[in-house]
C-alpha cells in the first residue's frame, strides 16, 4: 500500500508534491483567549524532487501548516493536495505520501527503537518482508542502540529516531520540522548529507529551521511566511538577489585618517584606519567605478574581498515590522 506513490511510473508522478490553495485556520480560543487566525489565505506550490525551505518566525504560522499537512490539526477551508490526493477526500493516500519528523520529541519511552520503528511500518501497512528497519536504524546511527529502551537514548538519539520513524514507509515527501533544534554538528551534517542523497534519489523535502545558513546551503526554493501569509516565494538564487546592495572592503597598505574625497559618493566608511568599506548595488555596475575611484586616490591595497547578501538580509527584510510583501 505505501509503496503506490514511491513507485509509480514516471508518467503518473504529479510535478506538484504539495498543493494548497486559499488555505485559512482559525482557531476559535476560549475562556479569555481571543480567537487567533494562524493561516490567511496561504497558497503554495512545492514541486516534485526539490529541497523546499519554509522560513518564518516563532508565531508565524509554519508548524499549524504542517500540521494540517500531518492530519493533526483541521484546516478552516482550502485545499491541500499532497502528491495530487486531497487530505479531505483521500486521506489515506496523502498520509501514505508523506512522512513527517515532527519538532516535539514524541516517543513511546517503554519501546526500543527497532519496536518503534516496526510499530510505525504496521501502522502504514508495510508488509514484514519489505520492512527496511535494521537499514534505517543504521542510516540514522541507532544500530548499537537498537534494543535499547527510547528512554535510555539522549535527546540527540531521540530526534534521530524520530527521522528514522518518518522513513519507514518509504514516503516520496519527507517533512523535517526544525530536525537540527538541539543536535551535534557531527549529527547535523551526518543527518544533511543522508538527505541531500535522498533528494537526489526524486525524494521531495521540505524542511523548517532557525537556521537561516542551512535552508541558503540546502533548498532550492524558499517560501517565507509572516503572520499566517506568505511573504515571499521564489528560487533561492533569486530571492538572495532582491537586495540589490553589497559591500566591498579594502584593506589598505597605509592607514588613512579619512575618506578620500574621490570616495565620498560611494558610501564608504572608515571602521580601522587601515579598512575601508564601500557599499554599492550590483545592478548599477558599480565595480569598475569603484576600483578606478580607488587608483585615483593613490590607495595601495593589500587585500580585497566583498560581503555577499546572506538569506538572514532576505528574512529579517521581510519579517520586521509585521510585513506583508507580493509573493512573487
Amino acid at each position: 500500500m505505501t509503496q503506490t506513490a514511491s513507485a509509480a511510473t514516471p508518467a503518473l508522478l504529479p510535478d506538484i508534491a504539495v498543493q494548497i490553495r486559499g488555505l485559512n485556520k482559525l482557531y476559535s480560543g476560549g475562556g479569555k483567549r481571543p480567537p487567533k487566525q494562524a493561516l490567511t489565505d496561504f497558497s503554495l506550490d512545492v514541486p516534485r524532487g526539490s529541497f523546499f525551505g519554509l522560513l518564518g518566525p516563532n508565531g508565524a504560522g509554519k508548524s499549524t501548516l504542517i500540521n494540517v499537512l500531518a492530519g493533526l490539526v483541521r484546516k478552516t477551508s482550502g485545499e491541500v493536495r499532497i502528491w495530487d490526493h486531497d487530505i479531505d477526500t483521500a486521506e489515506r493516500s496523502a498520509r501514505c505520501a508523506i512522512g513527517i519528523v515532527p519538532q516535539e520529541l514524541n516517543l513511546d519511552p517503554f519501546f526500543t527503537p527497532r519496536e518503534l520503528l516496526d510499530v510505525q511500518a504496521g501502522l502504514y501497512g508495510v508488509p514484514k518482508a519489505e520492512r527496511r528497519t535494521d537499514e534505517i536504524l543504521k542510516i540514522v546511527g541507532l544500530s548499537d542502540k537498537a534494543n535499547a529502551y527510547a528512554r535510555a537514548l539522549s535527546g540527540g538519539m531521540r530526534r534521530r529516531l524520530l527521522i528514522a520513524k518518518a522513513l519507514v514507509h518509504t514516503p516520496p515527501i519527507v517533512v523535517l520540522d526544525e530536525p537540527t533544534a538541539g543536535v551535534d554538528v557531527e549529527l547535523r551534517q551526518h543527518l544533511w548529507r543522508y538527505m541531500k542523497e535522498l533528494n537526489a534519489r526524486g525524494t521531495t523535502i521540505l524542511l523548517t529551521t532557525h537556521y537561516l545558513e542551512e535552508a541558503q546551503e540546502l533548498c532550492d526554493r524558499i517560501a517565507i511566511i509572516n503572520h499566517g501569509k506568505l511573504v515571499a516565494h521564489d528560487t533561492t538564487v533569486a530571492l538572495l538577489r532582491r537586495i540589490d546592495n553589497k559591500a566591498v572592503i579594502l584593506t589598505l597598505v597605509q592607514p588613512l585618517s579619512e575618506v578620500p574625497t574621490v570616495l565620498a559618493g560611494f558610501h564608504a566608511t572608515l571602521p580601522t584606519p587601515h579598512e575601508l568599506h564601500i557599499n554599492y548595488r550590483p545592478s548599477d555596475n558599480a565595480m569598475q567605478k569603484i576600483l578606478d575611484a580607488v587608483r585615483a586616490a593613490g590607495l595601495a591595497v593589500a587585500d580585497i574581498r566583498t560581503d555577499e547578501v546572506e538569506l538572514e538580509d532576505i528574512f529579517l527584510q521581510l519579517t520586521s515590522g509585521g510585513s506583508s510583501h507580493a509573493t512573487q
